[in-house]
């Protein structure tokens, strides 16, 4: 079966039940949920709480009980906040404590999403990205936790404060990667980082090139959702082979996609594209170690025993 990682904003609670029954209908298992701000990191932690309504409720209508629906909150702040709470250290030391509260009831599992985006400086000037963006390793380096990171438009700044740091964090993912060859073969010089890939990576024939220089054991996929989808008009749409109906938003039907609305079943048409474009034929293997690398950072106490056994028994025949 393949297996996904869900990273899940902006589901209506009244939709997500079906959003979660057509994720398992596509194989995912694992459901992650991020916050935008501190608020909304609680408000995030809260729903990772409620495992009674996840498991106990969505269970039951997805008839299925093997679902991991314990939702893993992974922390995110936009560097502004920093500059705009008025106490930048209070701020810290509130994300600090709200990291530990979630680490101790086995609920955050990262410090992300975090990063330098240049293509955005109507949210955030770079010098204040940069700031804070250095002072979000210390959560790392004081939670022991990987990081889950964003890099656009910023490669040579990026890298040069992943430099720095490389020490603070056990390891992690540059999402959404949307870079050069290049930039590329940066990241790929932290001997910690893998190198996230979504339907806004693989927009373009020169997407694609740079996709395919990607090793497979450094790779993760995601949808992002609900943004980042794959659309007509993307390079890899000829890859894909998994496909949903559609409808409006106005006229929203359950057993139908909203049109324009990414969601974690779809991370099935990442899989296929970046298979096509790599050559992969056989793609139960390649999603089994797409999943593995991304329990090595984010889930290592729950590497899944059948996968190592399909790794290892592929391995020996070759």
């Amino acid at each position: 079966m393949f297996k996904g990682i869900y990273n899940g904003k902006q589901h209506h609670v009244s939709d997500i039940a079906t959003v979660l029954s057509r994720a398992w209908n596509a194989g995912v298992d694992r459901i992650i949920v991020t916050g935008g701000s501190l608020e909304e990191s609680k408000e995030a932690l809260a729903i990772a709480e409620t495992d009674g309504l996840f498991i106990g409720g969505f269970s039951a209508q997805l008839e299925c009980t093997q679902l991991d629906a314990r939702l893993v909150l992974f922390l995110e702040t936009l560097s502004l906040e920093f500059e705009e709470s008025g106490d930048p250290e209070k701020h810290f030391q509130g994300l600090l404590a709200l990291a530990k509260e979630g680490i101790q009831k086995g609920k955050v599992v990262a410090i992300g999403e975090c990063g330098l985006d240049y293509d955005r400086l109507h949210f955030c000037p770079p010098e204040v990205q940069k700031k804070y963006f250095e002072k979000q390793f210390e959560l790392a380096y004081a939670t022991k936790l990987p990081m889950f990171l964003h890099m656009r438009a910023a490669a040579e700044d990026f890298c040069e404060i992943m430099e720095r740091n490389i020490n603070k964090f056990t390891g992690g993912v540059t999402h959404s990667f949307t870079g050069s060859a290049e930039d590329r073969d940066k990241l790929l010089s932290f001997h910690n980082m893998y190198i996230g890939v979504n339907g806004c990576s693989l927009k373009m024939a020169e997407n694609l090139d740079v996709v395919r220089g990607i090793p497979v054991e450094r790779m993760m996929i995601e949808t992002d959702s609900p943004y980042c989808e794959i659309k007509s008009t993307h390079a890899g749409i000829n890859f894909v082979k998994s496909l949903w109906p559609s409808k409006k938003k106005e006229k929203y039907d359950k057993e139908c996609l909203v049109k324009g609305r990414n969601e974690p079943c779809l991370v099935r048409q990442v899989l296929e594209v970046v298979a096509g474009c790599k050559g992969i034929t056989d793609i139960d293997l390649f999603s089994a170690t797409l999943y593995q690398n991304t329990c090595r950072v984010f889930f290592p106490q729950d590497l899944d025993a059948a996968a190592d056994a399909l790794l290892a028994g592929r391995n020996e025949s070759q």
